[in-house]
């Protein structure tokens, strides 16, 4: 039990630097296209590399006694700590902390937009590094300035150098001259084979586009945590599978009373694993650095709260970096409405997304394209006397007119049917998803072309 004496209080603030995933599919997506090293490293005993600035103290460790100790002072004495150890709220920062500032001092410029990403020097002698924890991976173009890097930190830390990337936080990594695949199969084997599904008839689509599942519809579960569990192995699988974020959205909307259906849609998004479970996506040795992103809403789609679903994705050129389902806080008035606080939240993103670019000197020459298949969304981003139905939006959702002034994004009429983001707001058939599953460039190595 940790305890400051200067403050009085015991600490309840926890911190663990860990970085956004984008910002690791982002890397993986530039050192394909870039034809960068990728290396890991992994940080022995990590949280025990830093000195403590407060005064903290913890109870002696069961069956440690001190000499001269007698009756009285019985479970009065402490330890005071001098280091971090684990279990300790200040260890993961305290460790963060010594980290940071050792590569700042070697030279290393920490990301704005991403904390746990520190770059240095430009073009062939240019390196970046993420870390996740206490895990690491560094890209550049030169093997010589890696090597230099990894050296240094040798210096600073007990490492252990884990060669090319190609397992990282349960993420599967295969690179070849033509890109680098990314996947989670043994992830994905090991869930269906603890569920019982690893022999089942695969399913054609993860969730029925029939199916309208309620929050008091069929029996209540006599076992939730069964459900929860299963829900939360399943979250970790769209890291790498966008495909089915939209299901996972919605049974994670019955988390806190989940009923019959909620698991029988569980085990069916768990027969469509079993159909191709090393699908995974791939970030092409050729692809451009172009962003562009698809936005869509599902207007009023959510029966239990007639809540609109906001999705988009966002590409870097032809690798899928960035995507979202969630649904919107508010009910809208209108599809209209719904579409254009989608396009807000777009936006936003691409706007995070072009600072994160900036930060690996990668810079977009034009203006980004936005495809939405909504007209009247359309107008309202470029049309700023569109009274009769703007007068109801929110003021900060048009800060959308303003990066369309500025050149920043360009608003692209899409047909419906060509609406990437239609698979983050409902569920599709298979005849749609599958020519999704293309053009995201989501791809499965171990099965034949």
């Amino acid at each position: 039990k940790g305890y400051n004496q200067q403050e009085g209080v015991d600490f309840v603030e926890t911190f663990s630097p860990i970085a956004k995933l984008v910002t690791m599919k982002v890397l993986l997506a530039l050192a394909a296209s870039q034809h960068w090293h990728l290396v890991q490293l992994d940080v022995n005993n990590a949280f025990l590399n830093r000195d403590l600035f407060e005064e903290v103290y913890m109870d002696l460790p069961l069956g440690y006694s001190s000499k001269g100790e007698n009756s009285t002072q019985a479970g009065k004495l402490v330890c005071k700590l001098h280091k971090s150890i684990y279990g300790l709220k200040q260890a993961s920062r305290q460790w963060y902390s010594k980290l940071s500032y050792s590569l700042i001092q070697f030279g290393f410029t920490q990301s704005k937009s991403d904390y746990f990403l520190f770059t240095k020097g430009t073009g062939s002698s240019f390196i970046a590094l993420l870390v996740y924890v206490d895990d690491i991976i560094i890209t550049g173009p030169s093997p010589q300035a890696i090597d230099t890097l990894k050296f240094f930190l040798h210096s600073q830390f007990k490492l252990k150098n884990l060669g090319t990337l190609k397992y990282f936080l349960g993420l599967e990594i295969a690179r070849s001259t033509r890109g680098i695949i990314l996947s989670q199969r043994h992830y994905t084997l090991q869930l269906l084979e603890d569920t019982g599904f690893l022999a089942c008839k695969p399913a054609n689509v993860p969730m029925d586009p029939k199916l309208n599942l309620t929050a008091t519809d069929g029996d209540v579960l006599d076992d939730i945590s069964q459900y929860r569990h299963l829900v939360g192995r399943l979250l970790y699988l769209t890291l790498s599978r966008p495909y089915i974020t939209f299901a996972i959205h919605k049974l994670s909307l019955f988390i806190s009373q989940p009923r019959v259906p909620h698991l029988q849609a569980a085990h069916h998004l768990l027969r469509y694993l079993k159909n191709a479970p090393g699908q995974g996506l791939y970030f092409s040795s050729s692809s451009s650095l172009q962003l562009k992103a698809f936005s869509d809403a599902d207007w009023g789609s959510c029966l239990d709260s007639r809540r609109s679903v906001k999705g988009f994705c966002v590409f870097l050129g032809d690798s899928l970096v960035s995507w979202k389902a969630k649904k919107q806080t508010t009910v809208a008035r209108s599809s209209t409405k719904a579409e254009y606080r989608a396009l807000a939240a777009t936006t936003c993103e691409l706007v995070w997304i072009s600072q994160l670019l900036k930060d690996f000197h990668v810079q977009t020459v034009s203006s980004v394209l936005i495809f939405c298949d909504n007209q009247a969304a359309i107008h309202i981003a470029s049309n700023p006397t569109f009274h009769e139905r703007t007068k109801h939006i929110e003021i900060d959702c048009h800060f959308v007119r303003d990066k369309v002034t500025d050149g920043f994004v360009k608003v692209m009429p899409i047909r419906s049917q060509h609406q990437l983001a239609d698979i983050f707001t409902k569920p599709v058939s298979s005849t749609s998803l599958f020519p999704f599953l293309s053009k995201m460039a989501v791809k499965d190595i171990h099965q034949p072309p």
